[in-house]
């Protein structure tokens, strides 16, 4: 039988930019009550379940807004229930997915069907991006952003065939959508020139350690300038997804609150974690686009989160096959699998002295809540829904084939020891993750958000 309440005691609770030891209530999915230390337990419901946090961890459930479930179309690789539990391992509590699937989510009848797909086998709460295309306008402004998170440019082409590369059809989106415009910006005109030359030099043996090269700081920089051009022409609400050069930093804001910016920008955790000195012994495990770049890109990166320039951290989670990530260069899928990791990276940082928990929960709970409007979550807060994470900050563990919940079984952080574990995951009241083992009898909901 399901227990609905839950008393949370002795934690050290981190929300909000305080860290206090405290108690949670959680009753009929929501937030009850917060309490500085424990409760009067004479006002704890009977039917509550007592959970002994002590020298644990509470925050809010995790909210990613860029992750690749490869459902519809692609489950060989991932699909909507396998990835989210992986999620749920590591304190994802909420998703956002992207359009390039099959079919494409061009159309709102395509990205109905991804919600009912969700509503069946996530356990985590979902959004969907509505994909941009040279043909779909229409489509756009029809769209409800109350309902929907965001729309999908992909200013580079990257996967699905998706690339919007008509330029009076771009105006006409940055002018016209009523949604957050979320984009993948690498200009395609340099990278097929740098790709052309790694072809004359190399044939169809291009090294991986060329990445970085083809798919470089001018394409990328380039890309998400203009961007900002239409944005800031259109006055649209532009959020610019996995930075990965120091070079674009000078493209951002960082004296005014999120609240009031109009373009946002994230980076994601393999920005964070590894630089082009990883290629040579993880080689395409670590091939993304954008690609991962040198270590001053890397430490400028770190620079603008903490800033204030970056607002967000994602993780552009995207399975592949282990056999398709072991072809040669040209065919060699980019992407791969993150979310259950991210959280225990970022922990990895704090425990180095680079980041407090304070601004892990900022920008990886509240800022994406903030930013993308999202109803009564990303906090620990009276009347929110219960979105929950309960961590060990000192229980190492090392990642392993064993440990993965990934469809695809494996993972670029294979053998890295983490310092801190997940140990209890809530969604919307209902605790899914416990010390290992799901409970899947309830599926998360639809993210809703405000005007």
């Amino acid at each position: 039988m399901l227990s609905l309440s839950y008393y949370i005691h002795d934690a050290q609770i981190v929300n909000d930019g305080c860290i206090f030891k405290g108690s949670v209530l959680i009753k009929d999915g929501l937030i009850a009550d917060i309490y500085l230390g424990n409760a009067d337990v004479s006002i704890i419901p009977r039917d509550a379940r007592q959970i002994d946090a002590r020298g644990k961890c509470l925050i809010p459930g995790l909210i990613d807004d860029q992750v690749h479930f490869r459902e519809p179309g692609f489950t060989d690789n991932g699909d909507i229930n396998s990835e989210s539990k992986a999620g749920i391992a590591g304190g994802v509590t909420s998703f956002m997915d992207m359009p390039n699937t099959d079919p494409r989510a061009t159309t709102l009848d395509i990205l109905e069907e991804k919600f009912n797909l969700a509503s069946r086998k996530s356990l985590a709460n979902y959004s969907f991006f509505l994909g941009a295309a040279n043909d779909n306008l229409e489509q756009i402004i029809n769209a409800d952003p109350s309902r929907i998170c965001g729309l999908k440019i992909f200013m580079g082409a990257s996967t699905g065939n998706m690339l919007v590369d008509n330029p009076a059809k771009l105006n006409a989106i940055f002018q016209k959508s009523p949604l957050l415009i979320a984009v993948h910006a690498e200009d395609e005109s340099i990278i097929q020139k740098n790709l052309n030359n790694y072809k004359d030099q190399y044939g169809d043996n291009i090294p991986i350690s060329a990445h970085p090269l083809i798919r470089n700081v001018e394409a990328c920089f380039e890309s998400s300038k203009k961007a900002i051009e239409l944005a800031n022409k259109h006055n649209a609400r532009l959020h610019l997804l996995h930075l990965s050069t120091g070079k674009e930093m000078q493209l951002l804001d960082n004296g005014k609150s999120l609240q009031e910016k109009r373009i946002t920008a994230e980076v994601c955790i393999h920005h964070l974690w590894f630089d082009e000195r990883d290629y040579k012994d993880l080689g395409a495990k670590i091939k993304w686009n954008p690609a991962i770049k040198t270590e001053a890109d890397r430490i400028a990166l770190f620079e603008g989160l903490l800033n204030g320039k970056i607002d967000i951290i994602a993780t552009d989670h995207a399975p592949h096959k282990w056999e398709d990530k072991q072809k040669p260069y040209l065919t060699c899928p980019s992407g791969a699998p993150m979310i259950q990791h991210s959280l225990v990276a970022m922990l990895g940082f704090y425990h180095l002295g680079k980041i407090s928990l304070e601004m892990i929960v900022e920008k990886m709970c509240h800022a994406p809540a903030t930013l993308y409007r999202i109803k009564k979550r990303g906090y620990i807060q009276k009347g929110f829904h219960a979105d929950l994470v309960l961590f060990d900050p000192d229980a190492p563990w090392t990642v392993e084939k064993g440990n993965l919940f990934y469809k695809c079984g494996w993972s670029p952080m294979e053998g890295v020891t983490f310092k801190s574990q997940v140990t209890h995951t809530w969604v919307n009241g209902h605790l899914v993750f416990e010390n290992g083992k799901f409970d899947e009898s309830l599926k998360g909901k639809r993210l809703e958000f405000r005007n």
